[in-house]
């Protein structure tokens, strides 16, 4: 979470369309050297950044809604799967890549995948799980031990495990004001879940690209029960706070009689920003949602840790909810393969994600590109954004041709920007992983030149 941007929300208001990540992806074509790509690589999990994918991302509704525009919408629609299997087809292809999503994984790659690398995790020769024993269970009390916290819950979505902590707090709390930030997952993906749903309502301490400070919580006009904080907060450009600012807020939040929820989606990426380990970041909060896809590259799921009572509790919500799903081991046993060899090497893809976004500064002063923006300019995590002034079809168009002709995936999907920002503005986001160690900055210099090369193409031919 997010999914994901998570979890099967839509996404309407900014600008990818979607809050369901990774949707759809998997049936997409292979490519031509597709089942290389990941032949060989069942000592783990098909490798991804945890991301929502970038397909998933565009699935925006679209046309006016009109009636009578049954065949121009069919044919618009054909169109975009067409343009979605070409974009996987070249993504896989490329032998050169900043990332490689999980996402483009077919289901046979990612079934021998887990039965190869599972054993490594656990006993495969155990029973299956059935409602949340077995390995779910195993999986839970992992997560518990490596945030310190006593007891964990697994959900099929982080969409529903936030609602239901959420929901436990203002229970428990007495008050259904959750105080978070105007870009946080709940306010822009999850269709307004937490008011149709669970009935409770939001205020923002801030509506700056950041998260709260001390003082905003304080100043908050009136009382609301639980602060939840997005670490890092993703549709500001994956920033986080100072250690020690991090601190202030909770603080600030306890002064107000307050329970704090993170929404650690992707708190695994924090610990090198933070220069804390696990525990003592996620021990700042009351409770802690994680995702098993943002940043580990599962497949699905998610968990909430918090106090053994209020687990408890979660559980029982998510019965109601429909969660407690009949089985699911495979993505128990994604989440446990990303545990053990994703989340290790966060902290190196967090500090080659600097050289990387370097090496993009420096490839468009080069090419003396008329205005661009790395954001934030030196990464918090191993995931940023890249802005630049062109129409966000003109830019995939250029990137899927330059992985096309070149074999090199530098960007994958833009959008637009926000409905506040400037015309003609466009976004995407990059996530440096395991194949992104072997780029220089001079490599993506050189990547940078080329891509311009294909936008002017793009732009000439209108």
């Amino acid at each position: 979470m997010t999914d994901a941007m998570g979890d099967g929300g839509e996404r309407v208001e900014r600008w990818d369309g979607t809050g369901a990540e990774q949707r759809g992806e998997e049936a997409a074509g292979a490519g031509r050297h597709g089942a290389e790509k990941w032949e060989g690589r069942a000592e783990a999990q098909p490798r991804g950044d945890g991301s929502r994918s970038e397909e998933a991302r565009g699935d925006q509704a679209r046309g006016d809604g009109s009636q009578g525009e049954e065949a121009r919408g069919d044919e618009a629609g054909e169109d975009e799967a067409g343009q979605r299997r070409r974009r996987i087809a070249a993504w896989r292809a490329a032998g050169r890549v900043l990332h490689r999503s999980s996402a483009e994984a077919t289901p046979g790659e990612w079934l021998a995948a887990l039965a190869a690398g599972g054993p490594s995790v656990y006993d495969l020769g155990e029973s299956v799980d059935l409602y949340g024993n077995g390995v779910v269970e195993h999986l839970e009390r992992r997560v518990a031990g490596l945030l310190g916290f006593p007891a964990a819950v697994f959900f099929p979505t982080g969409t529903m495990a936030q609602q239901v902590a959420l929901r436990c707090w203002a229970g428990r709390t007495g008050n259904r004001v959750v105080a978070l930030h105007p870009l946080a997952h709940p306010e822009v993906h999850e269709r307004g879940a937490l008011g149709a749903v669970s009935g409770l309502r939001t205020v923002h301490p801030t509506n700056a690209g950041r998260l709260p400070t001390a003082d905003e919580v304080r100043a908050v006009e009136e009382p609301f029960g639980t602060l939840m904080l997005e670490l890092p907060l993703r549709d500001a450009g994956f920033v986080l706070p100072a250690w020690e600012e991090l601190e202030e807020v909770v603080e600030a939040a306890r002064e107000r009689d307050a329970v704090v929820h993170f929404d650690g989606a992707r708190v695994w990426e924090t610990t090198a920003h933070f220069g804390r380990d696990l525990p003592e970041i996620a021990g700042l909060a009351d409770s802690v949602y994680v995702s098993f896809y943002k940043s580990l590259g599962g497949l699905s799921g998610a968990a909430l840790v918090g106090p053994e009572s209020f687990v408890e509790e979660a559980r029982a919500w998510r019965h109601r909810y429909g969660g407690n799903v009949f089985q699911q081991h495979p993505a128990a046993l994604a989440a446990l393969l990303g545990l053990e060899r994703e989340l290790p090497r966060l902290p190196s893809y967090a500090a080659h994600a600097r050289v990387v976004a370097a090496g993009l500064r420096e490839g468009f002063e080069a090419a003396a590109v008329p205005w661009f923006r790395v954001h934030p300019e030196v990464p918090h995590t191993h995931e940023f954004q890249v802005w630049l002034p062109y129409a966000p079809e003109v830019l995939t168009e250029a990137a899927v041709r330059q992985a096309e002709e070149t074999g090199t995936v530098l960007f994958r999907r833009w959008f637009e920007g926000s409905a506040g920002g400037p015309p003609g503005v466009a976004m995407t986001e990059v996530t440096v992983t395991a194949p992104g160690l072997e780029w220089s900055a001079a490599d993506v210099g050189e990547a940078v030149s080329v891509f311009m090369e294909s936008v002017h193409r793009v732009v000439r031919e209108g």
